[in-house]
């Protein structure tokens, strides 16, 4: 049995989530059909996560265990002639045995994307959130800066979910203008359900003028999802890539072109 590692970008905005599920279409359900064309066998897949309906990815990480010797660059040709046009695999990786995609990832980056003018984009409104009202920058980078560090997010996971720890710590968290465009980065060891289009709807709020920069502490402090601002619509998100410790012989990431990833971990 080998243990295979996917590097995959999709366009979510046609898909039901990363998740499988009957009778509509989804990211996992896409990937493992074209695997099991290809090897002649059900395999399940494991993504590092399961982004939501309309969600994007330039990094996303997957794997999954098979006993075929299918060299590694004709299983990615074979999944790519095979896949829909806005799903792609960028590489196939053979990894040690016990790789997992999903727990042995060390952190994630995501970015979200709104068009902050006054008039509508056609051409982007699957990847942006529309924004007519301008927007206070320096209000939202200044709230942004007290949600960086270890926290208590439960205020900003989605209502309902059952996880062990709500503690995450936020590595980087920058706001900044990209012509017509503000994009929100973040980078955390972990996230919750919906916790960066919660963050970026309360950044919203700040940049609106409706919640001051001051009020982010009290939003962690107390604990509930009810502090916190609206969730953000999902097609604004993308998946930019996933970290994993440190490898002797860990791979170039996919969407950025470097093997490095900071302080001992790596994209691969």
């Amino acid at each position: 049995m080998r243990t295979l590692k996917l590097v995959l970008e999709y366009d979510g905005f046609e898909y039901c989530g990363w998740q499988v599920q009957a009778e509509v279409p989804t990211l996992q359900g896409v990937i493992e059909a074209a695997l099991e064309q290809t090897l002649g066998e059900h395999v399940r897949i494991h993504g590092a996560g399961r982004t939501d309906a309309k969600v994007h990815a330039l990094g996303q990480v997957a794997s999954f265990r098979c006993p075929s010797d299918i060299p590694a660059t004709a299983l990615q040709r074979a999944l790519n002639s095979l896949l829909p046009r806005d799903v792609v695999v960028h590489e196939v990786q053979d990894v040690p045995a016990d790789f997992h995609a999903r727990f042995w990832a060390v952190g994630k980056v995501y970015t979200y994307r709104i068009l902050n003018r006054l008039v509508r984009a056609p051409l982007r409104l699957r990847y942006t959130w529309h924004i007519p009202q301008v927007l206070d920058l320096p209000a939202m980078a200044l709230a942004a800066l007290s949600l960086q560090g270890t926290h208590d997010f439960r205020s900003f996971q989605a209502t309902g979910s059952d996880v062990k720890t709500t503690e995450r710590t936020l590595l980087e968290l920058t706001v900044a203008h990209e012509a017509d465009e503000i994009v929100i980065s973040c980078t955390a060891n972990g996230f919750h359900r919906h916790m960066v289009r919660n963050i970026v709807g309360t950044l919203v709020e700040g940049g609106r003028g409706t919640r001051s920069p001051a009020e982010v502490k009290r939003i962690l402090d107390g604990c509930d999802r009810r502090l916190a601002g609206a969730t953000a619509p999902p097609q604004g998100l993308c998946l930019v890539r996933v970290m994993y410790p440190s490898r002797e012989h860990a791979s170039t990431d996919a969407a950025s072109g470097s093997s490095s990833m900071g302080s001992g971990m790596h994209s691969w």
